[in-house]
């Protein structure tokens, strides 16, 4: 079996930019499938590279500035790096950034990004927005979604 890598983006000192990192956490809080690895990419700095370049499905959760209501949570399916959300600065670098660095060393993976709309980032803040903190159970529902659409293509 494949293993199947949901891979959570940002920064826990900057408020609601830090979403796919406490994505995670309340993922982390019930069991998933044999298969499935949870895993805090953090700022996703160019550690994460080996996770780009491989042939294994992913999903990642980031937040994004797109001027949608906080907490909304859209997946969007990119397949290069100019599809990415643009960077938030909170990041060392920004996801755009590793997926082009990824793009370099051969084809992306099958991704899929589940992001949530924030309205702003706040440093020193350890906490989420409620806004943001409600979408939690749509973020999870996602990645449930996004998970059961990779098997059904064939990355069991």
């Amino acid at each position: 079996m494949a293993t199947r890598l949901v891979l959570g983006i940002g920064n826990l000192l900057m408020g609601d930019e830090g979403v796919g990192v406490r994505a995670i956490e309340f993922l982390q809080q019930e069991a998933w499938p044999d298969g499935v690895c949870l895993l805090d990419g953090g700022t996703g700095g160019f550690h994460l590279l080996d996770y780009l370049s491989s042939d294994e499905p992913l999903v990642m959760i980031d937040a994004t500035m797109d001027g949608q209501p906080a907490g909304t949570v859209t997946t969007l399916r990119p397949k290069y790096a100019s599809d990415f959300p643009r960077a938030l600065t909170a990041h060392d670098i920004g996801l755009r950034d590793l997926v082009e660095a990824a793009q370099l060393t051969g084809a992306l993976p099958d991704i899929d990004l589940v992001t949530v709309s924030i309205d702003e980032i706040t440093p020193m803040h350890l906490t989420l927005s409620p806004a943001v903190q409600a979408a939690l159970p749509a973020v999870r529902e996602a990645v449930i979604a996004a998970l059961a659409r990779q098997q059904a293509v064939g990355h069991a």
